[in-house]
């Protein structure tokens, strides 16, 4: 779960604290003016390339790179926003824990730790803008300078933040403890650096798994946790020039492919906002509310619609939530087990086009994003009838006799309203697969069709949320481009050290041939889920495990689907799976209420990824052949 700036401390030194606060203030309408403005720059290009494609047959050759230069900015800047507001993914299930000093102790570690990378690489970050001075674009013809510049200004600018975060604390002895702490871990490391040099494959083990464990584990930003992690270990132990981390950095931020992220959170907030996404749910409610256990049949097939248009996992739950939950309450049915579903349902709809991990995997692997949405729609039902079986079993004896059935001419209407929100998600893998427009480009037609049916059919349209949705869309798409980068990088560091190559050795000695493959790749990602989030864990080793997949025989659509759903199951199982406490805080249910019967929907799903990964058909039966 994101973190949260903790509290100040009873013994604040006013003048400092409002002095920080009153900078913090203009520094946050300052970035998040300018991200908004960039988040909306970007649809309109976007848009403006697919109709003058597609309508006028006329390209337009700049947009893709205006659009590629924007997104790094908006990346950056989001990034700044989402240190600034405390929302970068953090595991937080120790920080919890702990007694309220401790807990602000570790808070305020994870600012300094934070912020120590931010002052180490910022040096190699000015080098790398300049040195990109020299390249030139090819469509739009200026210096590549305008573009890599965003790395070293949003570096800069979460500096500030920090700093300013930390004033605000209030406890100079935790910021000074925290402090001293970070600072003696960085020179001790600095001055053990000749002994770490002859260690070998050993500093994979110090570095990619001792410092990103305790980092992650003490609550430090997974982003900031991986970048620490390769910063170190190729400062301490290689020669390779330090500019090498911001090259990866760029890399991994610049895939045009994750442009969609940004797009597709901001149309899950929109149909959200315009009333679609209730409109699809009262219509399946009439459909199934009376029968046993109906609203939660509604709440699997809500989650499979929702995901079809938002690809965003928080913006889903985020849309369902209030409009299910009290109306389930009211029948008598227990919050722990209205989360635990609303979380497996969060682990179930990960394939539904056109879901944010997809196009990270296309981005990442090269596998082809029409064949991942086309791919994910028969797995995601078979997860759907597991988790579908749990919910007869448990509701199998509800009262139904204060239910009212609702009649057919009820369903009909409801029908009627839902029909344009139920055909977005059809609209958006159509033009996908009919090459209409890309996956990038999809979610503004997405947007322009949402706008319309907001305005015209729901006329559900609050103009005052957009500026809010627009500053919550870019600190998403912060966090998450952030992650991608820093993963990118402590990727390149694990192959350039060999550690691809021997992980290829081992996994093609697995016996079994392509079903034990699977099955330690389902092991692997619930491990990896639960620990690193999907897209950091996807990063990472999606690049090092699909050519092996390859290799091994295994389909590469059927292997994303199979480590997608091992993921998530680990993403949203307790007691490391954020994805839980996302859906908790959501839901505004304690954690604890739903640790019991969350186990029997992860069982399903475990026995629905088990049916994936032994039939490759569910996967693969409807590509193109």
């Amino acid at each position: 779960m994101a973190g949260h700036a903790p509290a100040l401390a009873p013994g604040a030194a006013p003048a400092l604290t409002g002095l920080a606060g009153r900078a913090d203030r203009a520094l946050g309408m300052l970035v998040e003016g300018a991200a908004a403005l960039l988040l909306l720059a970007e649809i309109g290009i976007l848009g403006a390339g697919v109709t003058a494609r597609y309508l006028f047959h006329a390209p337009l050759v700049w947009s893709d790179e205006l659009a590629s230069i924007l997104f790094l900015w908006l990346s950056m800047l989001g990034a700044v926003v989402a240190l600034r507001r405390g929302e970068h993914m953090r595991m937080t299930g120790l920080v919890a824990r702990v007694g309220p000093g401790a807990q602000l102790l570790l808070d305020t570690l994870a600012l300094t730790a934070s912020l120590a990378f931010l002052l180490l690489v910022m040096h190699s970050a000015v080098e790398y803008a300049q040195e990109e001075n020299f390249v030139v674009t090819p469509a739009l013809e200026i210096s590549n300078a305008w573009r890599a510049s965003a790395i070293p200004t949003g570096i800069g600018l979460m500096i500030l933040a920090s700093v300013f975060r930390l004033a605000r604390q209030g406890s100079v002895t935790a910021v000074a403890l925290a402090g001293s702490i970070t600072l003696a871990v960085v020179l001790a490391f600095w001055l053990l650096s000749p002994m770490l040099k002859p260690l070998g494959q050993l500093n994979l083990l110090i570095f990619f798994v001792g410092v990103v464990a305790v980092n992650v584990f003490a609550g430090v930003p997974i982003a900031f946790s991986f970048a620490l992690a390769t910063f170190g270990y190729l400062a301490c132990t290689t020669t390779t020039p330090l500019l090498v981390v911001v090259g990866r950095l760029d890399e991994g931020m610049s895939h045009l492919i994750l442009l969609a992220v940004p797009l597709f959170i901001f149309l899950g907030l929109l149909i959200e906002m315009t009333g679609m996404a209730k409109a699809m749910i009262q219509f399946l409610a009439s459909l199934l509310g009376h029968v046993r256990g109906g609203l939660s049949y509604v709440l699997i097939g809500a989650m499979y619609l929702v995901s079809g248009i938002s690809g965003s996992k928080i913006a889903d739950m985020a849309a369902i939530a209030p409009i299910l939950f009290p109306e389930m309450k009211k029948r008598g049915a227990k919050p722990g087990d209205l989360v635990a579903l609303l979380a497996a349902t969060g682990a179930q709809t990960e394939t539904i086009p056109p879901s944010i991990v997809l196009i990270t995997i296309g981005s990442v692997t090269g596998v082809s994003i029409a064949a991942l949405f086309t791919g994910g729609m028969v797995p995601a039902l078979v997860l759907g009838a597991c988790l579908c079986a749990v919910v007869w079993w448990r509701y199998r004896g509800e009262d139904l006799s204060q239910i009212r059935r609702a009649p057919l001419a009820e369903i009909a209407r409801l029908a009627a309203i839902a029909i344009p929100a139920i055909a977005l998600p059809f609209v958006i893998r159509a033009a996908v697969v009919e090459g209409i427009a890309t996956a990038t480009e999809v979610s503004t037609i997405g947007i322009a069709y949402s706008l319309v049916m907001g305005l015209l059919v729901y006329r559900q349209f609050d103009w005052r949320r957009i500026a809010p949705m627009l500053v919550e869309t870019a600190s998403l798409t912060g966090a998450i481009i952030f992650i991608v980068g820093c993963a990118t990088a402590m990727a390149w560091g694990l192959t350039q050290s060999g550690f691809s190559q021997e992980l290829a050795k081992l996994m093609a000695g697995m016996p079994g041939g392509a079903y034990g493959f699977l099955a330690v790749s389902i092991l692997a990602f619930i491990l990896l889920g639960s620990v690193l989030e999907g897209i950091p864990a996807i990063v990472l080793f999606g690049p090092l495990l699909f050519p092996i997949a390859r290799e091994a025989g295994v389909h590469e659509v059927h292997y994303a689907m199979v480590v997608i759903f091992a993921m998530g199951i680990g993403l949203f199982a307790p007691p490391f799976g954020v994805g839980y406490y996302g859906a908790c805080a959501i839901s505004k249910v304690n954690p604890d209420e739903g640790l019991r019967p969350i186990w029997g929907y992860m069982a399903a799903l475990l026995v629905g990824l088990i049916l994936v990964a032994a039939v490759p058909w569910f996967s693969t039966g409807f590509l193109a052949r």
